[in-house]
């Protein structure tokens, strides 16, 4: 799994905040390019973190799932776990049989609010 910083978590709480939603909207939310966010979102739907969602196959709508939000919940430790998605799937990380914490998203995505 690879992420852009902070960007992709920026979409994914985002998303996240807003519920359902289609890129146009996330870019608006955001600041990101619409393309940008059109590269991403099936991207994030590959890895998991994000599922396509009706009416219809093209409406491009989109909406967070478990581990997209497990994705934000550990956000901070991205740069230093071997295996971000294992630490996802199973809350460890492959160099540590310790389990991670979630950490606060308080401070580290800014919110809707101050964009």
């Amino acid at each position: 799994m690879k992420l852009r910083q902070p960007t992709d978590c920026l979409i994914l709480a985002t998303l996240e905040e807003t519920g359902r939603n289609v890129a146009m909207n996330l870019s608006y939310h955001t600041g990101k390019s619409r393309a940008n966010i059109n590269t991403r979102l099936p991207m994030f739907a590959d890895y998991g973190l994000v599922q396509k969602v009706g009416p219809a196959e093209r409406s491009g709508l989109y909406e967070s799932t478990t581990l997209g939000e497990k994705a934000l919940l550990h956000q901070e430790q991205y740069n230093t776990v071997d295996d971000f998605e294992a630490l996802l799937v199973t809350g460890y990380s492959s160099s540590s049989s310790t389990p991670y914490s979630p950490v606060s998203l308080s401070g580290v995505v800014q919110s809707i609010d101050e964009l």
